[in-house]
């Protein structure tokens, strides 16, 4: 990798989000926001339903129905009298409302390539507060490393924005055996009933989609958003010989020999899983935005956004 692909710590490249090590969090905090705002400030220009486009709560005109429009949104008076169908238009709140639920549990404390998927969930967190802040806007989040859920309260201003991040990225280890629940995560998040906004849901979405019932219920009242973390060894294992693979949310541990066929049968494994959760989301009305600890994760954000603001304004299909 060439000099000036580097990052400050150690052997990273430039774009890796930095190390959460406690003894310099701080600073490491200041250069994720750095990195955050340099790249992606401005990108939304104040429209904050950008990042993902969806309905406000009031009612605003109707229009002849297209395809592709949400049916869910269709007026059915107003299709009876004009004998055509339409569907009612709103629109967007001044002020939005974003919780995020993270899955900081035991699985994301591992990492292949340029990061652990954590130091990725807090740099996902970190796009998602630049994206959303502004206008009085409002920002909260669950997190939970397996133990149980914290909440921390939906406020505005940077020095929350802040306090945020520091709360996610300080947030323990859980202990090896400690499995997650992602599905007690969103029925958290999803109760007491907020004010409509966006849910975001930061998580590699590992192990039983049982999760899905609870997202349905989110997507009922609010815009949702999926972060999905991901390591290269979480899709394919490499061929290095005999090797001792562990389990950090059930603490079982194998020795397998990464034979050709074992490689094959577990990239296709991963890939059934990748595809039922994607088709998961796709159900439940979810976007749907991959990060990995090998890719440029601000560049894959930034195109996500930028591919979402166009299809909303009909300038993609």
């Amino acid at each position: 990798m060439p000099a000036t692909d580097q990052h400050p710590d150690g052997d990273r490249p430039s774009w890796a989000p930095p190390s959460l090590d406690a003894g310099r969090l701080e600073a490491a905090l200041r250069s994720l926001e750095l990195s955050v705002r340099g790249r992606l400030d401005g990108l939304l220009q104040g429209n904050h339903l950008g990042l993902v486009p969806g309905p406000g709560t009031e009612p605003g005109e109707a229009r002849v129905y297209q395809p592709g429009d949400d049916v869910r949104r269709m007026d059915w008076a107003v299709t009876a009298r004009m004998s055509e169908p339409h569907i009612r238009q709103t629109v967007a709140d001044r002020e939005l409302e974003t919780w995020v639920a993270m899955d900081l549990s035991p699985s994301l404390d591992f990492g292949s390539a340029a990061c652990e998927k954590r130091e990725l969930a807090v740099a996902a967190l970190a796009a998602v507060v630049c994206l959303t802040s502004g206008g009085g806007n409002r920002i909260g989040a669950v997190l939970d490393n397996g133990t149980g859920p914290v909440r921390v309260p939906a406020r505005g201003g940077a020095a929350h924005a802040r306090s945020l991040l520091r709360k996610a990225a300080g947030t323990p280890r859980a202990e090896e055996g400690t499995r997650g629940d992602l599905g007690g995560l969103l029925e958290s998040l999803r109760r007491p009933p907020r004010r409509r906004g966006l849910a975001v849901v930061v998580s590699d979405f590992l192990g039983p989609t049982d999760w899905q019932r609870a997202l349905r219920g989110l997507g009922a009242r609010h815009s949702l958003l999926a972060i999905e973390v991901l390591d290269p060894r979480d899709v394919e294992l490499p061929d290095v010989g005999t090797v001792l693979l562990s389990d950090p949310e059930t603490g079982k541990q194998r020795e397998v020999h990464t034979s050709p066929v074992l490689r094959k049968e577990f990239a296709a494994a991963a890939a059934a899983h990748r595809e039922e959760v994607a088709a998961v989301l796709r159900r439940a009305g979810c976007a749907h935005l991959v990060l990995r600890t090998d890719s440029d994760w601000i560049a894959d954000v930034v195109r996500f956004v930028v591919a979402r603001k166009r299809g909303w304004s009909g300038g993609a299909a």
